[in-house]
């Protein structure tokens, strides 16, 4: 069954739209990041999923369900902003959201999160005694407690070093090892790169492409290749050259493109190749390229 469906989804705040028909669904067992610069309609979106939020149009489904009572049960969800339980202890923080769902007796789970997320010595603190990473692992806690099938979230990693950034990255890969389908919303591109199955492209509430994040590279990207040669040459005609500048020529093709092939149309001696350079496109290349042509 699919965990989340979302058909022709649109959210109006008077005049303004903040999301526009917006289509997608997640496969199971997925990661799918929804990319977008600020102001995109990536949270808005989420706040819809959750029920925070009521769309002006469209509909949306979470494993075949559509009323909210049920969806709940279903979905885990990080929010980017920190966790303010100030009054009460890590470890009653997760008892009471687990009441939130009838869930009682469910010390077991909870150890289990709190030893997960490196949260077991912090247990007994106050949450206002937390630092903001710590604060971030709690909020993973919270999501997880009621063991959710489909988990949202919304800038995980806002705010955070790196070294906890990658210490997160790798609980959400955990997480779908487990077989959590897991919808998220990240600035770091360079991550999600690694990190999502497929990713959806988001821009003024507007959803302009979606698909797996490698063939996505592959279709919206070039390879840029650095050939620096032996010697200056005569002034070489080639649909792909870019510069030609002393003996350094620099050519950008598509990402199939082989590198042989512009060797032979090239049709220079092996020995005339001092050093070769290629760099592939990327996900920020990708997403760059569908913001310029919006």
């Amino acid at each position: 069954m699919t965990p989340l469906k979302i058909e022709s989804l649109s959210k109006n705040y008077g005049q303004f739209r903040a999301v526009n028909n917006v289509s997608f669904d997640l496969e199971p067992g997925e990661i799918f990041g929804l990319l977008g610069p600020n102001g995109a309609g990536k949270t808005t979106i989420i706040s819809c999923i959750i029920s925070l939020v009521k769309p002006s149009k469209g509909s949306i489904s979470v494993f075949g369900q559509s009323n909210p009572q049920i969806t709940k049960q279903q979905i885990g969800f990080v929010p980017q902003e920190l966790i303010s339980h100030g009054y009460f202890t890590v470890e009653e923080v997760l008892h009471i959201h687990a009441s939130y769902f009838g869930l009682w007796g469910c010390s077991a789970h909870i150890e289990y999160l709190l030893k997960k997320l490196d949260l077991w010595n912090h247990r007994h603190k106050h949450v206002k005694q937390l630092s903001g990473g710590m604060k971030r692992r709690l909020l993973i806690a919270k999501a997880l407690v009621h063991k959710p099938k489909l988990l949202l979230l919304d800038e995980p990693t806002a705010g955070v070093d790196v070294e906890l950034r990658a210490q997160l990255w790798e609980f959400v890969r955990d997480m779908q090892k487990e077989g959590m389908t897991i919808l998220l919303t990240t600035h770091y591109l360079e991550e999600a790169e690694k990190l999502c199955d497929r990713v959806g492209i988001l821009h003024h509430g507007i959803l302009r492409t979606t698909g797996h994040t490698q063939g996505l590279i592959k279709e919206l990207t070039h390879r840029e290749i650095v050939l620096t040669l032996s010697k200056s040459v005569d002034k070489i005609k080639h649909p792909a050259l870019r510069l030609q500048e002393g003996n350094t020529l620099i050519f950008l093709v598509p990402s199939s493109y082989q590198l042989c092939t512009l060797l032979l149309e090239l049709n220079l001696p092996l020995d005339a190749i001092q050093d070769l350079h290629i760099r592939e496109g990327n996900l920020e290349d990708a997403f760059q390229r569908v913001l310029g042509g919006a």
